[in-house]
């Protein structure tokens, strides 16, 4: 057999010894969206039921109150959305009630310093309250993200905030 006919055997044993088959099974099947899952959106409206199952005939389980929540997408079908919340509350709500804006919020109890750039040593333009959100501009590669709040603009570590790790947050 010619050296081109078992490259095809040789990388999918490579695959297999690496252990990233399953990986890359889960990161090519595609969404009923299109879009990747996990991901952050925000909840678009006021008033948005949480419910146990993908179905306004499943149980309503809380009714999120907070136009603008940031919460992670864990697993979708073609009308809902299963979201991972701050307090880390597993719920469906109907796709029509998220938006794709990005949001991200101060869960720890103490004021954060919003900066001039994206260092600790760089001067403090203001504070972002606890249990408060901000709209993400964008992060960088150095785990900074720039955040914008009633006008101001200012950076903050990716880590003082809820909305910026791309690993699931509810098992």
């Amino acid at each position: 057999m010619s050296a081109r006919a078992w490259a095809p055997i040789f990388v999918a044993a490579l695959v297999w010894a690496l252990g990233i088959g399953p990986a890359l099974a889960a990161a090519d099947r595609p969404t009923p969206s299109g879009l990747p899952v996990p991901r952050y959106v925000t909840l678009k409206f006021g008033e948005v039921n949480a419910r146990s199952g993908p179905g306004d005939d499943h149980r309503l389980l809380w009714v999120y109150r907070v136009k603008g929540l940031p919460v992670q997408v864990v697993a979708e079908n073609s009308e809902w959305r299963r979201v991972c919340d701050p307090e880390h509350g597993l719920a469906w709500v109907h796709r029509r009630t998220t938006d794709g804006r990005r949001m991200v919020m101060r869960t720890q109890s103490t004021p954060l310093a919003l900066h001039s750039g994206p260092k600790a040593s760089a001067s403090t333009h203001a504070f972002l309250n606890a249990r408060s959100l901000a709209a993400l501009v964008r992060c960088d590669s150095k785990a900074w993200c720039k955040l914008r709040v009633d006008g101001v603009s200012g950076w903050a570590p990716a880590a003082e905030l809820w909305g910026t790790d791309d690993r699931p947050q509810c098992r």
